[in-house]
Order: C-alpha cells, then structure tokens, then sequence
C-alpha cells in the first residue's frame, strides 16, 4: 500500500473550525484547537487531507459560493499560519426541500451520500477503501461507511449530541474527543499497517 493512496476525509463546521450554525462570514471561521496540528502532522505523513462539507445555507440564500470560496480562504490561511494545508476542499450546495434552482434538488454529493467523497478519490487518486472520515456528525459516518472507508466520530461539534444515536444507527470505528485525536488514531492505525 502506497501511502499516497490514502485519504483523510474531514468534516468541516464543528470538526476543523468550531460549530456555527450556517457559517457565512470569513471573520466566523475559528479553527478548534490543534485541527492545525493534525493536519500538519497528516501532511508530514504524506496522506492527502480533503475536506468534505455539506453547505446547504447557499441553497436557502443565506449566502453566495463566492462567500463561501472567501471562507475557505480564510481557512486555508489559519492552516499556513500552523505550517498545514488541505489538498482540496469539497463541497455540496443543494438541499433538497428548500431554496431555489439550481440549488434546491435531490443530489449525489449531499452527505450522507459519497459523492464528494468519490469525486475527491477520483480528483486525488485516493483509494477509499484504504482511507479515512473524520467528523462530528452521523451523516459524516454514514457517508464514510457507505464509501467503505474507516470512520471517527468527534465529539466537537455535534459530535457529543449525536454521539448515542450516531453508534445505534451505524458502525463507527472509533470516538476521539476531537480532531487531533482522531488523527493520533489514524497515525496508529497507519503505522500497524505499514508493519503488516
């Protein structure tokens, strides 16, 4: 297995940046204590760091993508500043129920489905099956477990409210109180492979 095969696959309101309900300002985005640092360390590693996000506040109007491409700036600045970068940031648009056209439709790409997931391997030369979901939400399980890929669930976020009902209605591999440890976890299960 060739390292840079793998992919870490994060979540990103309430698992790299902390929770704020439709986030639509740069000035909003705060990274959650060593979120950085994993990345960082994930880098070091030489596995590819892809954030995967649901924005459904573009399908109800509350912001632009042009905002949120100024949001993901800000983000990838905070990341330099810790010496870190993601290899590509991935995102959905659409709901559903609610919004308007192009935006308001039923789509591949909107967690839990693996969409993103699959356009980022593809994009990357990831091999899912080998990679990993880091996130605080169930959706974010349920995508990396229908994708095939081994899953964290953090307890940032939402991650402490659904982590009861997140565990009933699906596998998950591992808890990690947030980010960092789940990377620490990862790291371990990476080094056990590369011994086998």
């Amino acid at each position: 297995m060739k390292v840079e095969e793998i992919g870490i696959f994060f979540d990103r309101d309430g698992t790299l940046n902390t929770e704020v309900d439709y986030l639509s300002r740069p000035e909003e985005l705060q990274l959650i204590p060593n979120a950085a640092q994993a990345i960082r360390e994930a880098n070091e590693f030489g596995v590819k760091v892809l954030i995967i996000t649901n924005q459904s506040g573009i399908a109800r109007g509350l912001f632009t993508e042009h905002d949120l491409e100024a949001i993901h700036e800000r983000l990838r600045l905070l990341l330099a500043r810790h010496g870190a970068h993601v290899d590509g940031i991935y995102f959905c648009p659409h709901h559903p129920e609610f919004g308007v056209a192009p935006y308001r439709k039923s789509c591949r790409c909107r967690k839990p489905k693996t969409g993103m997931l699959s356009k980022a391997a593809s994009e990357h030369g990831v091999d899912l099956k080998q990679s990993f979901v880091i996130g605080d939400r169930c959706i974010d399980m349920q995508a990396g477990r229908a994708a095939g890929c081994t899953t964290t669930l953090v307890l940032t976020g939402y991650g402490a409210v659904e982590r009861d009902e997140c565990l009933e209605q699906t596998r998950v591999d591992h808890v990690a109180p947030s980010a960092f440890e789940a990377w620490q976890f990862v790291k371990s299960v990476l080094k056990k492979r590369s011994r086998n």
